[in-house]
């Protein structure tokens, strides 16, 4: 385009240059008169024109009402002032005067409109005119004709431009529309007269919804242009959306610049366009631009402007309006043409013509294809519901043919319900459309947003379905394809973390039980193996599992021929606990997916010839979920993997599964089949009072499921003793047999306080063996009293086939027997466990690091306690309850809670211990030293004490049935009329209707629940919701290293975190603000990948008073706020009876309209809101009794 401005002078040598206007002056050679120009208008539009100004030399001058005073176009500008003060955020940007005050008293000489807002009102144009000041646009008379549709219909009927049926003029009341309706039926579209974005424009299909609909485009109209006349039309269905860039000048010479196909839109506002448009018939596009110049010429058009049609399905076109004024869209007019518009407009404004421009019709051509998509802060997935808020990572797109005009898109950006909801326009060019569509595929890829919710995936699938592709759209085309609505959803990984490591900058760990920051901040060594068929050259490679083990024999042979197998071994198995109750007697449980990870190669080589490793199951599941956030069932898959050799054993606890709680029998058969899909094994199934009904569901589960049965015996007592009446030999070897009926592999005795002497290992063990000489024995113990590597080279010697130890650094006291020490010493029994001495050593190293990475979870046991042959405290309860005993304030009652411990148990009756039996009588215990009583007190005031919720639930029979039946009459006592279970808990329970649950979590939590995740939420419902609530805010973490995961960080720290295989990110600590006294928040700041990054978090320790709103809950009759918005009219008052539909109040969000209806009949109890509230989704707005 050529301009009217002189060539530059050059200046002379050594001539200064002293500002940023006289560089623009210089290089533009600008002396004409006009040389400031003020954009009366914000956001992206506003920044586009002062680019253009700049260019031309000009000074430019910005508006902003007071909720933009942070917004980006103030600051692009010259000049800013602030416009409309004590007005709303809309109509300050309306206050014509205020507007031409500011012009004038800055020494302005032109005004641009943009686009909305003041851009089509006449009253405006005339005004600036009136003040001497030149109006960028057509006008005032020409903008009166066009600028409302009714009178522009007018034109184009007396110009011979057909125009779709419809009312002649305006329409005051939907009553006034029933004879258009009658004769032409449904459906119509309402339109605003001054409309345009989508903005006060409806379609109607029936007479019910006629008269809200009518009231609705009204007030929209008026609020978003100050003007509430509306028109009625026939609505097409289908049809293409074609629009003509027109430019003319103030002679009377008109061009166009082609078309665009505006035909994707919603809500009858645009949302991508394509320029030149696709399968248009070329005598309708010639039809289409011709009428668009004569339209303009009929009314002696001047400026930029825009006219728009309908084509129907038989390529008949319909005009429906000219716009003038600058399009959202004009961009991708000007990347198919090479055209600046806005400059046209500002020249053409100053007194040039279309000739000294160089715009003749014959020297505009087309360029290839361009796409423009508009991206807006909008949930596709919640009906485009506008979000609000601070943009916290914003890294948009580039390169090659990719244009960007935004203004709200940065860091930092605040993004409020007071304007429209777009961010940026993204326009591509490319030489044909399909490129053009890759292009911008590639482009929407490359944006990261994060802190307010975008419709970039919706943009995905649009780009990508077949209609579009085939450029075939019409204007109903997204509210006709519901498949477009199938979102994949960004998993803003970078920034979920930083959440979660601003949270630990500032209140330090959440996770229950820590006591103080990890004990090594270092990476842990990862140590190598030996090779031992070539020991003097390099190490084992250990960069693929191992694939020899016991395991295929499971997987080739089946359960019974691994029992077999077993059994014939010479020498003695063990089972390496560390991956689970090691961990869980030592470090409460808190031990890591990933630490097992980083070692689990390596494990798979040296106890290749291990019975199995435990690492599932029991205590671990929940823990899992509820304090480490992560999914049990993926740490079973991601450790399947990696060990594909040794068998994974799981502790199940017959009836109940892996929870403490009776199921129904559908859920434990679900949970076993699940657990054997995702690579366990052995099923060690128990039952905490060796119940045998309990125990047959859990090992029926099991069989059918496909895994290795494993039926344990609990150990308590002291089966050597004389003085032993309860827990006796007979007692077990009785019990045993009932086990052995049920058709198990292998007997587990399960000894989990440690009370298994040498002796009564070598008496228990030798009975069963004599018993039954084909039935593998896996021997289990803990090591608190100091004696369990005795008791199991007793039991090995007796003829236990399988023991259990830890590595040595992880054994001990309330843990299992040391391995090294286990296996040194059956070496030179003859009964060798085919595990290398060397290997548990190189193992050891490593696992040495992690316990004291892990030293903020553990409890103070320093020595082995042999106490527990007075209290029989079960391993793993020994260390949780010291931690448990600390959190109530009772931890410097230690050894009262132990001698209340055994005071419960009798109380109980002498019950065997392990959970969940044994959190029994750890309630018991803590119940009774806070309250100072003894076991002679509970009997004697039972009836009036209130008893933990475990205890009575235990006496009601929700465990199942103690050897030996319930102590009377302290169960009647205790449980008054609660009632009593008489059998198997579970056995009556309904069963787990699975598909539902699966369906209700999808809805609440996104499609990407699985069924394993349904057994989750069966076992443990608050605890998974919990987890996935902490999942969609922090985001996966299990990826974390544990350093990181507990550890506070540091100021300058640099932490590489790979989120996925190729992808890491490389996080440092750059600052904590101060807290910020009104919020109780700190702004925690991050350097990520070389980017900064910036969270807020809420200081835990500050005392600053929030104000909340009240939240809808689940009753019909409490309604909720469906969107975020401001409240603009309340329509109820408390005691007004509503029937269902009414409309109680009218939200605006984004400058959107939704009326909130009852959603049931009744009288109003409570209204809560009033007009101007600002209210977030699902707070509560109105109250009805029902």
């Amino acid at each position: 385009m050529t301009s009217l401005l002189p060539p530059p002078t050059p200046s002379l040598p050594g001539t200064p240059v002293h500002s940023i206007q006289s560089i623009r002056r210089k290089s533009a050679g600008h002396q004409g008169p006009l040389t400031k120009i003020l954009v009366a208008n914000r956001g992206e539009i506003a920044v586009r024109v002062f680019r253009t100004a700049h260019e031309l030399a000009m000074h430019t001058v910005a508006i902003y009402s007071y909720e933009d005073r942070m917004s980006a176009h103030r600051h692009k500008a010259d000049e800013a002032y602030q416009v409309g003060k004590g007005l709303t955020p809309v109509a300050a940007y309306l206050s014509q005067d205020d507007i031409i005050n500011i012009a004038l008293e800055h020494g302005v000489d032109m005004i641009h409109p943009g686009y909305g807002f003041l851009s089509e009102n006449a009253e405006f144009a005339r005004k600036v005119e009136e003040a001497g000041l030149a109006f960028i646009g057509p006008s005032p008379e020409v903008i009166d004709s066009l600028g409302d549709k009714t009178k522009a219909r007018s034109v184009a009927m007396r110009a011979g431009v057909p125009v779709v049926p419809g009312t002649p003029g305006a329409v005051e009341s939907y009553t006034d529309a029933a004879g258009f309706v009658e004769e032409y039926g449904f459906p119509v579209i309402i339109k605003a007269a001054m409309g345009g974005g989508g903005r006060g424009m409806r379609v109607v299909r029936e007479q019910a919804e006629f008269k809200d609909s009518f009231e609705r485009c009204v007030s929209e109209a008026k609020s978003a242009f100050g003007d509430g006349t509306v028109f009625i039309e026939r609505f097409l269905e289908r049809p293409r959306h074609i629009e003509v860039q027109l430019l003319a000048d103030g002679e009377g010479n008109t061009i166009h610049l082609f078309e665009r196909d505006c035909s994707v839109q919603r809500r009858h506002q645009k949302v991508v366009e394509v320029a030149p448009a696709l399968h248009l018939p070329e005598e309708t596009r010639q039809g289409i631009l011709q009428d668009a110049i004569k339209l303009a010429k009929s009314v002696g058009y001047r400026n930029a402007g825009t006219a728009e049609f309908l084509v129907d399905q038989m390529g008949r076109y319909y005009f429906i309006e000219i716009n003038p004024r600058i399009q959202v869209e004009h961009t991708i007019t000007e990347e198919i043409t090479g055209i600046d518009i806005v400059s046209a407009q500002i020249q053409i404004a100053a007194g040039a013509t279309l000739t000294q421009l160089g715009l003749t019709q014959e020297a505009i051509t087309k360029r290839g294809h361009a796409i423009q998509c508009r991206v807006t802060t909008e949930d596709a997935a919640a009906n485009f519901q506008p979000d609000t808020g601070k943009i916290e990572v914003y890294r948009s797109a580039g390169g090659n043919g990719v244009r960007l005009d935004a203004s709200s898109g940065f860091a930092g950006a605040q993004i409020t319900p007071h304007y429209d909801s777009l961010l940026v326009k993204v326009s591509v060019t490319g030489t044909t459309y399909e490129v053009a569509r890759r292009k911008m595929l590639r482009a929407l890829v490359e944006f990261r947003i994060r802190g307010v919710k975008t419709n970039i995936p919706f943009l995905f699938r649009l780009l990508t379905h077949d209609v579009f592709i085939g450029g075939k759209t019409w204007t109903t085309f997204i509210d006709d394809t519901p498949d477009l609505f199938k979102l994949v959803q960004t998993q803003n990984r970078a920034q979920k973390l930083l959440a979660y490591l601003g949270d630990l900058a500032v209140n330090g760990s959440s996770i229950k039980g820590q006591t103080g920051e990890p004990g090594l901040r270092e990476e842990i060594v990862i140590p190598t193996l030996r090779n031992h068929e070539n020991p003097d050259g390099p190490p084992l490679d250990t960069s693929e599992p191992c694939a020899a083990g016991w395991r295929s024999i499971i997987v080739n042979e089946g359960p019974d021929a691994f029992a077999k197998a077993v059994r014939d071994y010479p020498g003695c198995l063990i089972m390496d606990t560390t991956w689970r109750d090691a961990h869980q007697s030592l470090l409460a449980t808190r031990l890591r997916t990933i630490d097992m990870v980083n070692i689990a190669k390596e494990t798979s080589y040296a106890l290749a010839n291990a019975y199995s490793i435990e690492c599932w199951g029991g205590a671990t599941f929940d823990v899992a979920m509820r304090f480490l956030y992560e999914d049990p069932w993926e740490r079973l898959r991601t450790l399947r993997k990696l060990v594909p050799n040794v068998p994974f054993q799981a502790l199940v606890r017959g009836a109940n599964a892996v929870g403490y709680t009776s199921y129904p029998d559908n859920a434990i058969y679900d949970f076993s089949k699940k657990a054997v899909q995702n690579g366990l094994d052995i099923f060690r199934v128990f039952d905490s009072l060796n119940y045998i009904e309990n125990m047959k569901l859990g090992i029926d589960a099991a069989k059918k499921a496909g895994g290795v049965v494993e039926a344990v015996v609990c150990y308590s007592g002291d089966v050597a003793s004389p003085k032993e009446t309860k827990y006796t030999l007979q007692y077990y070897l009785d019990f045993v047999g009932q086990l052995v009926a049920e058709g198990i592999h292998v007997l587990g005795v399960k000894d989990m306080a440690g009370l298994l002497k040498p002796a009564a290992a070598t008496l228990l063990i030798g009975a069963i063996r004599k018993k039954y000489p084909h039935l593998p024995i896996h021997v289990h113990s803990h090591d608190t009293a100091g004696i369990a590597v005795s008791s199991m080279l007793a039991a090995a010697a007796a003829g236990a086939d399988v023991v259990d130890v830890a590595i040595d650094s992880m054994s001990g006291v309330t843990s299992q027997p040391s391995m090294g020490a286990v296996v040194s010493a059956l070496e030179q029994t003859g009964l060798g466990t085919g595990i290398r001495y060397e290997d548990i050593q190189a193992l050891n190293l490593y696992w040495s690091q992690v316990r004291m990475l892990y030293s903020c979870f553990e409890a103070n046991v320093r020595a082995s306690d042999s106490s527990v042959f007075d209290h029989e405290m079960p391993g793993g309860q020994y260390t949780n309850l010291m931690f448990q005993a600390a959190q109530l304030g009772l931890g410097t009652q230690w050894s009262v809670i132990k001698q209340k411990y055994i005071e419960a148990n009798e109380l109980c009756g002498n019950i065997v211990k392990v959970t969940p039996s044994s959190k029994v009588v750890g309630d018991f215990a803590q119940w009774m030293t806070s309250n100072s009583l003894s076991k002679e007190q509970v009997l004697a005031q039972a009836e009036n004490l209130d008893f933990p919720s475990s205890v009575v639930e235990f006496f009601q029979g929700y465990l199942g049935q103690p050897h030996g039946g319930f102590p009377e009459p302290l169960r009647t006592h205790i449980i008054r009329d609660k009632p009593r279970i008489e059998g198997r808990p579970g056995e009556s329970m309904a069963p787990l209707d699975f598909r539902k649950i699966k369906a209700d979590l999808r809805a609440k939590f996104g499609k990407h629940i699985t069924d394993s995740d349904v057994t989750s939420y069966a076992m443990y419902p608050k605890v998974f919701e919990e987890y996935q609530g902490f999942v969609q805010k922090y985001g996966d973490l299990s990826i974390v290293p544990t350093r990181y995961f507990l550890g506070r960080p540091d100021i300058g720290e640099e932490m590489h975190i790979s989120i996925e295989k190729g992808k890491t990110l490389i996080i440092r600590l750059m600052a904590v603000s101060t807290v910020d006294e009104t919020k109780g928040v700190r702004d925690v700041w991050f350097e990520v990948n070389g980017e900064i990054r910036a969270v807020s978090v809420e200081d835990k320790s500050a005392a600053i008073e929030t104000v909340t709103r009240e939240k809808a809950t689940s009753d019909p009759g409490s309604i909720g706020a469906p969107m975020s918005g401001v409240v603009v009219e309340v329509r109820v008052k408390e005691g007004q009876e509503v029937k269902k539909g009414d409309v109680l109040c009218v939200q605006s969000a984004m400058k959107m309209e939704s009326a909130v209806s009852a959603p049931v009949s009744g009288h109003v109890k409570r209204v809560v809101v009033h007009e101007g509230d600002s209210l977030s989704q699902g707070d509560l707005v109105v109250e009805i009794v029902h």
